[in-house]
């Protein structure tokens, strides 16, 4: 009896000891560079959105932000690696939705969406758009159709990754208006627009910041974007739905995730720092003329999307009957 009293004492100031160590780990968060893994190429709209706040929120925690690519697997290789890391708050990763809720309805993931991360704050809502190059003749969707179906094998979209929001925006696009479309699948959207601004693929879908310095000088032109109503970044260019495709919508959205079991202390620390960065006015203004709608919600509000949108999107890729190559 006694013996086992002496290992419940020791047991005990183990768990004591354990509990003093995190606490002190918190209360001194954060106390060296912070990473933020962008599971996808530079150049894209996932690296845009993190190098926009980092600086600022570098300044709010008092340590460097330092953002990584690791792009692959359609964003699988840079949110493995997270969902893998220490659960301490020093690497996070930038998540798309692409990445986390769409994706593993297609491909057996490396991860458990839900049970692998702990969700931090939506940076914000992304608009999608459609996009083709400066040769391509057509300056309207109803064009667009038609001079696809005059092509041999049709037209070739460019995307972020196969099975991430941006391939299936385009596939769906291709059975709503009957477009002759075949997916080309990238490294992230940044490799993607480097292609079809070479000539490469004449079309792509994805975010705007992606694609705006090439919509400026010509050498792209936009021809809708999938939200419900028209993006500020590009008020000239109209939806979908104004483009004869009633009822049509894909959004899409990036946020940070944590890995799973990150003390609540410090994931609440984070989503405080981030949402006072993206009410910041230059923040917020350089968000909105990228066509990304800054948000900045509490990880219960985050975490609850991401559920909602796994169903959402298990149920378009059951009923459209996609699959991926």
């Amino acid at each position: 009896m006694k013996f086992h009293s002496i290992l419940l004492k020791i047991a005990c100031s183990f768990a004591v000891l354990g509990a003093a160590t995190l606490a002190a780990a918190q209360d001194g968060y954060p106390n060296k560079p912070i990473k933020i893994i962008v599971p996808w190429s530079p150049g894209g709209g996932g690296d845009s959105v993190v190098r926009i706040i980092m600086d600022k929120l570098g300044e709010r925690l008092g340590q460097p932000v330092i953002l990584e690519n690791r792009p692959g697997a359609s964003g699988y290789i840079g949110a493995q690696a997270v969902a893998r890391a220490a659960p301490d708050g020093y690497t996070i990763v930038m998540g798309f939705d692409g990445s986390i809720v769409v994706a593993p309805n297609l491909i057996k993931a490396p991860f458990d969406t839900v049970a692998d991360f702990a969700p931090i704050t939506k940076l914000n809502d992304a608009t999608l758009v459609l996009a083709v190059h400066a040769s391509v003749p057509a300056k309207s969707l109803k064009e667009l159709v038609e001079y696809s179906k005059t092509k041999q094998g049709g037209l070739s979209f460019g995307s972020s990754g196969a099975a991430t929001t941006t391939h299936l925006a385009g596939e769906l696009l291709a059975q709503r208006s009957g477009m002759n479309l075949t997916h080309v699948p990238y490294k992230g959207g940044g490799q993607a627009v480097i292609d079809v601004v070479g000539g490469q693929i004449p079309l792509i879908v994805t975010v705007i910041p992606t694609i705006s310095a090439f919509l400026k000088d010509g050498r792209l032109r936009a021809i809708a974007v999938f939200s419900l109503k028209r993006s500020n970044a590009l008020p000239e260019v109209p939806t979908m739905i104004e483009s004869g495709l009633s009822d049509f919508e894909v959004s899409s959205w990036y946020g940070l995730l944590a890995p799973a079991k990150t003390p609540k202390p410090i994931i609440e620390r984070l989503q405080r720092e981030v949402a006072a960065v993206l009410v910041m006015p230059e923040i917020r203004a350089r968000y909105l003329q990228g066509g990304f709608e800054p948000v900045g919600n509490k990880p219960e509000e985050f975490d609850q999307q991401i559920k909602s949108d796994l169903a959402r999107w298990g149920k378009v890729v059951k009923d459209a009957n996609l699959k991926v190559d």
